[in-house]
């Protein structure tokens, strides 16, 4: 009988890697020429791939991070979060002559404004992902593919050779800062086992009016399609059968940041698990909701203990 090699991490996560400089309670929008006070400031871990496998990892899972950071301050405050709360960083690439990314987000309630500077993670390329990456690891998550111009037409290629080597598959597209959406979805979704765009994204990739519609067109080229929506909670779609996500909603948001891939990590921890889909939706509507009660992507993250306690104590979630 072959012997089947273990796997050392449960994810691999490729995506950008950036800091957040937050600005919360600002007071309006900001005017040329005019100076706006905010009434605080964060700085901390950010980008969605980032955020998404630093909460993964305080959920349980064995994570490791492959992405491109500048040799600098930014990039060792990012490195350092990381490896603190358990995400491996020894696939992470780092460049002398590219700078870390950053971005400045301008809270305004439950909206805001983001301002990023690409840095080191335009210049990530597919190439850099090698076979020997991928054997290592059982699952493999793709984030931001509008902030990696190394990956464009070439995405579909690293989620195939992904599935070649066994791995199951899932993909966050987040905003596209160009608004052109050219994003070959018929092509790239059937290698992707769990597709997570939120109700925004989903529209304008599919150029339809509405979510049910926009589902209606994509839902032959993919296998699970979860669409979230903020605090309306989320909608699934799972073998041709649609499944309505009831949120967890927190009376006392601290900021939302985050809140979508605090969301990818609760999907896919239950997923890895061994959980039935509507379990994984449930669960991933909490683990969102329970981010925003803190600032930053990452700020409610302390341990899984902590996590569930949150759950009972703010939201009536018990296991």
């Amino acid at each position: 009988m072959k012997q089947i090699k273990e796997k050392k991490f449960d994810v691999i996560v490729v995506g950008e890697i950036n800091v957040d400089l937050i600005m919360n309670k600002v007071q309006s929008f900001p005017e040329i020429g005019k100076e706006k006070f905010a009434g605080d400031m964060t700085l901390t871990l950010g980008s969605s791939a980032a955020i998404f496998a630093n909460n993964l990892s305080i959920l349980g899972l064995k994570v490791s991070f492959i992405g491109k950071a500048g040799n600098d301050i930014f990039g060792n405050f990012c490195k350092k979060n990381l490896s603190e709360n358990g995400v491996d960083i020894s696939m992470l690439y780092t460049s002398d002559e590219d700078q870390t990314g950053a971005t400045i987000v301008l809270n305004f309630d439950d909206d805001r404004a983001n301002i990023t500077f690409q840095g080191a993670m335009s210049t990530l390329k597919a190439e850099d992902i090698t076979e020997e990456m991928l054997s290592m690891g059982k699952h493999l998550h793709f984030s931001s593919y509008f902030l990696q111009p190394g990956f464009e037409d070439k995405l579909d290629v690293l989620l195939r050779r992904a599935k070649q080597a066994g791995l199951t598959t899932s993909l966050d597209v987040q905003w596209d800062p160009t608004e052109r959406w050219l994003f070959d979805y018929k092509k790239i979704l059937p290698d992707v086992d769990i597709f997570m765009p939120n109700e925004a994204e989903l529209i304008n990739l599919t150029k339809e009016k509405s979510v049910e519609a926009a589902l209606s067109v994509i839902g032959d080229y993919g296998n699970v399609i979860v669409v979230k929506k903020g605090y309306k909670g989320s909608v699934l779609l799972h073998k041709k059968r649609i499944i309505e996500g009831m949120p967890f909603l927190n009376k006392q948001v601290v900021d939302a940041i985050g809140a979508g891939d605090s969301f990818n990590a609760g999907f896919i921890f239950k997923f890895l698990c061994g959980d039935e889909i509507e379990k994984c939706q449930v669960f991933a509507n909490l683990i969102g909701a329970i981010s925003t009660t803190a600032a930053g992507g990452t700020g409610a993250f302390k341990s899984y203990h902590q996590l569930l306690k949150t759950a009972r104590e703010k939201f009536g979630y018990g296991e």
